[in-house]
């Protein structure tokens, strides 16, 4: 569990304990924010697109991404942006995660699903997700799981959309998955059987999204570097 840090309120200088979120990497280790906990929280009085994110690399795959940066509400109504070092190492909170440099495991050949129908879709990318070690995959709608709109599979840690249509994915649903990821503290990883309108693709890219494009054989195929790194990541066991 990530270690609280003391904030001190520039407005009315209460002190008050802050627990750094913790977000999951695409290589599946948990990675929480490095908070730094001698700096002075900024008031927030106008905020941006560009300024709520902050670059942190995980040590577990040497992945720089683009996540939240923390935000503190003090009881006085002042909100404070928290430093954090951007592009600094952030650990992993599970030892069990590999380091930098670590091989990954020697997986066997996946073996793929036709495609006929949209069932067929939502089957052979489940199966890809077990392939790549997400053992517990499964189908929203069965306990505990709720269905929600826009995804179709979750996992621990992991939430994905299956696109079986005949139109190209959508900004709006590669931003819905990502959302749903960020409601979960998941990773979000995108399938699609007619691949990305142009947007989609480089909102991913600045969203770490995972994006795979499905084959009427049932094989994804890694679209985007974040997709290319989930497949080389060790296995999850």
């Amino acid at each position: 569990m990530a270690k609280s840090v003391p904030v001190h309120c520039p407005t009315c200088h209460r002190e008050h304990s802050f627990t750094p979120p913790t977000f999951p990497c695409a290589c599946g280790a948990p990675l929480t924010l490095p908070v730094l906990p001698d700096a002075a929280p900024e008031l927030l009085g106008h905020r941006t697109w560009r300024d709520s994110w902050v670059s942190v690399r995980c040590t577990a795959c040497d992945r720089e991404g683009q996540w939240p940066r923390p935000e503190f509400g003090c009881s006085c109504g002042a909100v404070m942006r928290l430093p954090v070092p951007a592009g600094e190492a952030a650990a992993p909170d599970d030892p069990a995660h590999g380091q930098p440099g670590q091989r990954a495991a020697v997986r066997p050949a996946f073996r793929p699903v036709a495609i006929r129908t949209e069932r067929d879709a939502i089957m052979a990318a489940e199966r890809y997700l077990r392939w790549l070690g997400f053992t517990d995959v499964r189908r929203p709608g069965s306990c505990p799981a709720p269905a929600v709109a826009g995804v179709d599979l979750r996992a621990t840690g992991l939430v994905a959309r299956v696109d079986p249509t005949t139109l190209p994915t959508t900004l709006r649903d590669v931003e819905c998955l990502w959302l749903h990821g960020l409601l979960d503290s998941a990773a979000s990883v995108c399938f699609s059987l007619a691949g990305y309108a142009p947007d989609a693709r480089c909102r991913a890219d600045d969203l770490c999204v995972p994006l795979f494009v499905l084959d009427l054989a049932g094989t994804p195929q890694p679209l985007n570097d974040w997709a290319d790194e989930l497949v080389k990541r060790p296995g999850r066991g």
